[in-house]
């Protein structure tokens, strides 16, 4: 199932929202078109001097489906049509058990986050925070 997009939090947030009876250090998912796991919006990891530095991906959301036409796995970099992105260092091993060959995925632009977006992974119901690096 492909979630509706996110909405923003609460910017006075410091934690990640998780679902009860579920580990925090879990990876991010989606459940009930809930994203539990997604970073507060103050988390510093997420600052950018410059956000959307090479434009912005124009084909985001639900209704806009992909699979990867490329990918470097040493660089953390996928291609979709449309575009390139590099996938957040401290959330690549979340794809570990992603087939970036295979699997489906919607991008979705981070609404607490300026300048991220998020790679949802549809079979796995997961999802990271990504830049996008132009056409």
């Amino acid at each position: 199932m492909i979630p509706r997009a996110p909405v923003a939090h609460e910017h006075d947030r410091t934690t990640p929202l998780f679902e009860p009876g579920r580990p925090h250090g879990a990876v991010p998912y989606v459940r009930d078109g809930h994203w539990y796991g997604h970073a507060a919006p103050n988390d510093a990891r997420f600052h950018l001097e410059r956000p959307f530095a090479f434009g912005r991906f124009a084909l985001a959301g639900p209704a806009h489906v992909y699979r990867v036409t490329r990918i470097d796995l040493g660089a953390r970099r996928i291609w979709l049509p449309g575009g390139h992105f590099e996938i957040a260092e401290w959330e690549w091993s979340t794809t570990a058990p992603w087939c970036w060959t295979c699997d489906d995925f919607v991008v979705y632009v981070d609404p607490d986050h300026t300048g991220w977006y998020l790679v949802y992974d549809v079979r796995m119901g997961e999802f990271v925070h990504a830049q996008f690096l132009g056409v």
